[in-house]
């Protein structure tokens, strides 16, 4: 099993099922050190599914007092690869994080 930490659209239930064929499970968070912007993205697949052309992306910022609210979600390891060319789409990749709550995750950021 896998963490993901999302901050946009997946967490979205018909994304979420879109991408895993299910709704997710998972539990609040939050990753400390960096803010959101908006990307624009592309991919039709992906607007469709999300219903929108800007999606949030993070920007680090290294300073602790900033920080994203999220979820967490347990993933399978067939299912991170589904999220992997979900994001992947949008130009997206997978970095490892340590969320508030200390658990170590996986968060999509903007493959600049």
């Amino acid at each position: 099993m896998f963490w993901i930490f999302s901050y946009g659209t997946l967490r979205q239930p018909e994304v979420q099922i879109g991408v895993f064929g299910r709704r997710l499970e998972g539990e609040p968070d939050a990753l400390s050190g960096y803010i959101t912007r908006l990307q624009r993205v592309t991919d039709p697949e992906v607007i469709a599914l999300s219903g929108s052309a800007e999606h949030a992306a993070l920007s680090e910022t290294n300073n602790p007092r900033d920080e994203v609210a999220g979820w967490a979600f347990a993933v399978s390891e067939a299912e991170l690869l589904l999220s992997d060319a979900y994001e992947a789409a949008s130009r997206y990749r997978r970095t490892p994080v340590r969320l508030k709550s200390g658990r170590d995750a996986l968060v999509y950021v903007l493959d600049d």
